[in-house]
């Protein structure tokens, strides 16, 4: 997670649709400390930009012509050091968000979120925070783990069941959404001491974020509805 956030946040667009674009530009101009390097429609182009602009956070849309943003995303954060995606979305297209997720996107946000929430989430994916709350995460996972859940509960309890007592409770204390603080308040742990554990235990599950942590322990069935 990033430990510290530009003073200027870098951002790229990628939309196939003209009008979003547009929409994304111009909300993000109306923030000083955000700025749109570079825009592309379509996730073959999105390699090339990062390079070109080097972003701090990419805006991505999930079906595009040609390459989609799952595809997209998976390949730019596998490279060292990736931007932090932010996927663009409806709800008809949750089994791709989910897959975008899993490939290490920090989060989603629906196309009609108000520009003041897109703006937020953008900050805070800069700082390394998940980008859905608890609650959008659970009716995300229901949504669309309906077929084989019962194969994808034993093997997130499999995947679990390999991890430390701490590790398992800070774990679950990521998916419920709590901060750092909250989680050592919680635990009666420091913060930096949280900070360790969540390391490792990302380490251990070989994630890149905690919103893959959270799709895990939903996945597995570990918090109460």
């Amino acid at each position: 997670m990033n430990s510290t956030v530009p003073e200027t946040i870098r951002v790229l667009i990628v939309d196939d649709d003209p009008l979003v674009r547009s929409g994304l530009r111009i909300m993000l101009g109306g923030a000083p400390d955000l700025r749109m390097v570079a825009e592309a429609d379509d996730g073959s182009e999105v390699i090339d930009q990062i390079d070109l602009h080097e972003p701090d956070i990419v805006l991505m849309d999930i079906r595009m012509r040609r390459l989609d943003g799952l595809s997209a995303t998976r390949a730019l954060r596998a490279r060292t050091d990736p931007p932090q995606v932010i996927v663009l979305t409806t709800f008809d297209a949750d089994h791709y968000v989910l897959g975008a997720l899993r490939a290490g996107a920090a989060g989603f946000l629906l196309k009609d979120t108000p520009p003041e929430e897109i703006i937020t989430a953008v900050r805070h994916a800069a700082r390394g925070l998940p980008v859905l709350s608890p609650e959008v995460t659970r009716r995300l996972i229901t949504r669309v783990t309906e077929t084989g859940e019962d194969r994808r509960r034993t093997e997130a309890l499999d995947r679990l069941a390999g991890l430390s007592e701490r590790e398992r409770e800070v774990a679950l204390a990521v998916a419920r959404g709590l901060s750092n603080a909250e989680i050592a308040q919680r635990l009666h742990f420091s913060v930096s001491t949280v900070k360790t554990h969540t390391s490792r235990l990302l380490a251990a599950l070989g994630f890149n974020n905690r919103v893959q942590i959270a799709i895990l322990v939903h996945e597995a069935g570990l918090l109460d509805d």
